[in-house]
């Protein structure tokens, strides 16, 4: 499937993206090779994408914009810890602001000074949505350690991002347990029905669970990174396609999977031209206000 936007200029929006500069993954754990070599595959990514080859393959794919998360990987006194400084993604985002955006990572256990980082993050630096992996730091994203954070979300009217699903092994050293399945998202959108929750990573083996969660509250989204589209949960496929239209966002979760392979991927799924421009457009500009 094609559109005008994808035949004329890129028009895509991936709201889950990684920086992978040389730079980025030099300062990174030392399983970042392994794990994304190996268990996920994605060679060509070790040893990392600059800045502007990467704005390049977002031309290739059709792709106007990208969030780029500044990611936290466990609580920083937690020696195998990796956060990529906001500082270092604002400096992307800086140059290219018609390109990218920058997402916030949090961790829940940091108390005050996290709800200080979020809020600069979003007033100063132009963040547009906040990020967290439950599983780094062992919290279900019902844990009251949270509601600190859906608070100030609600209060600068930014989306959060969470990683939902089950948790792959970085580190044979450390496996971590799998704490967020989609129905935890369900109390927290009880309890902040003002609060704007994106499920990332498509609660997968639980994607129905997800796509009943999102059903359920209008305030509650599906992002369909870190999977590629081909092979996405036939359920979660028809919630885009019918019901769920404009609650399904296109990210790739980069360098887990490559832009160029998840746009035509989608492109193939035999989605409506309405489903298909919500998907992969829509859904994102209306939910962060672009």
């Amino acid at each position: 499937m094609s559109t005008p936007e994808q035949t004329d200029a890129p028009w895509a929006i991936d709201v889950v993206v990684n920086p992978f500069t040389p730079e980025i993954v030099a300062s990174r754990p030392a399983w970042t090779s392994s794990f994304i070599g190996g268990k996920i595959g994605a060679d060509a990514a070790v040893a990392g994408v600059s800045t502007e080859d990467y704005l390049a393959k977002m031309d290739r794919a059709g792709i106007e914009r990208s969030f780029l998360v500044a990611a936290k990987l466990g609580p920083a006194t937690d020696a195998t810890a990796f956060h990529l400084e906001v500082e270092r993604v604002a400096a992307i985002v800086e140059r290219h602001p018609d390109r990218f955006s920058g997402l916030v990572g949090l961790d829940p256990t940091a108390g005050m000074s996290e709800l200080r980082h979020l809020e600069r993050a979003v007033r100063e630096l132009g963040f547009v949505g906040a990020h967290s992996y439950p599983h780094w730091f062992g919290l279900a994203p019902d844990d009251a350690r949270y509601y600190p954070i859906y608070a100030k979300c609600c209060e600068l009217d930014v989306p959060i991002q969470l990683q939902v699903g089950h948790c792959l092994r970085y580190d044979d050293a450390r496996p971590l347990r799998s704490v967020g399945r989609p129905i935890t998202l369900d109390t927290v959108a009880c309890h902040f029905p003002e609060l704007k929750l994106v499920g990332i990573h498509t609660g997968w083996p639980w994607t129905e669970e997800m796509v009943a969660v999102s059903y359920k509250h209008p305030n509650v989204y599906i992002g369909i990174d870190a999977y590629a589209p081909r092979h996405l949960d036939a359920s979660l496929v028809h919630f885009a396609n019918t019901f769920g239209r404009g609650k399904v966002l296109f990210g790739t979760d980069f360098p887990v999977i490559d832009p160029e392979r998840a746009v035509a991927e989608v492109a193939d799924l035999g989605l409506r031209d309405a489903s298909h421009r919500a998907l992969m457009r829509e859904a994102a500009v209306d939910l962060y206000g672009l």
